[in-house]
């Protein structure tokens, strides 16, 4: 494909698909990207073969996005598939999670860094189960944009009134969550392509953008300059070669909003003021940082800066914090008790955590509460506190969805056991025997 885009103009989106199983999320990327042009003359050919080796009555666009045998051979998605594409107004990043509830973590590590999602209905079933699960989790990861993609709507005659019908109920049900996003509705035929790319004449009723138009106009990131800065350092860069000799930059990736040379910063543990003189990128010195952008930042003193130290500025402190609760999504097939102990990884920072109490955990069936169990399976989610063997420096998810954000690793194994965003940092307790409670 051959897309010229223009830097002033173009923007990333990344979002992500859910949906109950044979919704048709699979069908739907594989239409988006074959109507855009997106695919190579020999993936289409591949595809083409394949359908006819499955006996399929014509090509299967889903095949693009399924690349597990297991998902070809059972027709539905189990791990997350990432697809890249691009339109002379935007580029995309798609992450196509499972709709399975048995794959919920795959859709949380899908969607984590999602700034929109499509969550798709079949047009025959309504508002389901996974349906209300998909957008309590598309809720719980501060998603700012969904779509509601009522799909398959041949099959019911593209009669209006089905769709007002799964508009109200979600709608219904949005109000009920408290569902604080835009919500927009779009009915869709993934298969033949109705208002996918190109405008339908079968919804002549349906005045709205079809789903590309909405993709590529669709605002995000607003307000993202005027966020909390924030700057997690990863590595301290000290040359020592003559060329560089008193050279000492920090390295790191800005989580959010804009650092300028000038600024005064805070350094964190430490808490020393400073100011920023130079700010440096691969293609050399720059006056101002973008966020999610990588760079390496000297200052006008000599602080003791370490990796898993953060810079911000002194308008937006930070406050160290040793006690948290958070929100989890366990991954593990060992089940999480009170009083286990993990690292926690916070941005570039590492901390021993031990869960000193399972607060709640939500039914994903019912999105009830409920605390009479303590431990927690795989695919559960729900709330616990943590208690930190030394400090982090950290907002609530719900203000920075970076350094609101972190992973347990068990200790033994060093596999990643559970994703979680913090509800908020709790102030810490005086206990002179904390460090025992690490002590191995």
């Amino acid at each position: 494909m051959d897309v010229t885009l223009n830097p002033e103009e173009s923007s990333l989106l990344r979002f992500t698909t859910a949906g109950s199983v044979d919704d048709g999320k699979s069908t739907l990327i594989g239409r988006l990207l074959y109507d855009c042009k997106s695919i190579f003359e020999d993936q289409l050919a591949a595809v083409e073969e394949s359908s006819k080796r499955r006996g399929d009555a014509h090509v299967n666009l889903a095949l693009l996005t399924d690349g597990l045998r297991a998902e070809r051979e059972q027709g539905i998605t189990i791990d997350v598939a990432y697809r890249y594409f691009a339109t002379p107004k935007r580029k995309f990043i798609i992450a196509d999670t499972p709709g399975h509830v048995q794959y919920t973590r795959n859709m949380v590590t899908g969607a984590s860094t999602a700034d929109l999602a499509i969550i798709l209905i079949d047009a025959r079933q309504g508002v389901v189960e996974q349906t209300r699960r998909h957008a309590f989790l598309a809720s719980l990861l501060r998603i700012q944009h969904v779509v509601l993609a009522v799909n398959k709507m041949d099959l019911v005659g593209f009669d209006e009134a089905v769709f007002d019908r799964i508009r109200q109920d979600f709608a219904a049900f949005a109000k009920e969550l408290e569902l604080e996003v835009a919500v927009t509705c779009i009915p869709l035929s993934a298969l033949n392509g109705d208002n996918v790319v190109e405008r339908s004449s079968h919804t002549p009723w349906y005045s709205g953008p079809t789903l590309l138009e909405h993709l590529e106009t669709v605002q995000v990131h607003l307000g993202e300059r005027h966020e909390e800065a924030r700057y997690p350092v990863q590595w301290v860069i000290r040359p020592m070669s003559d060329e560089h000799h008193d050279y000492r930059g920090y390295a790191g990736r800005v989580a959010s909003g804009t650092f300028r040379v000038g600024d005064e910063v805070i350094a964190y543990p430490a808490e020393m003021k400073t100011v920023i003189t130079r700010i440096h990128t691969a293609d050399g010195d720059v006056q101002e940082t973008e966020q999610a952008m990588s760079y390496s930042i000297e200052v006008a003193d000599e602080i003791d800066i370490s990796r898993g130290d953060m810079l911000a500025k002194p308008e937006h402190p930070l406050e160290a914090t040793k006690n948290v609760d958070a929100m989890i999504c366990w991954f593990s097939d060992k089940p999480m008790r009170p009083r286990s102990r993990f690292y926690l990884r916070h941005t570039t920072r590492e901390v021993r955590a031990m869960v000193e109490q399972v607060v709640y955990k939500v039914d994903i069936q019912t999105l009830k509460k409920t605390q009479d169990d303590p431990q927690f399976r795989m695919n559960e989610i729900g709330c616990i506190r943590l208690r930190l063997a030394a400090p982090i420096f950290c907002d609530a998810y719900a203000r920075n969805r970076v350094t609101g954000s972190f992973v347990l690793v068990d200790e033994q194994t060093n596999n990643t056991v559970a994703a979680g965003m913090i509800v908020k940092p709790l102030e810490s307790e005086t206990d002179p025997d904390v460090a025992g409670a690490f002590a191995i």
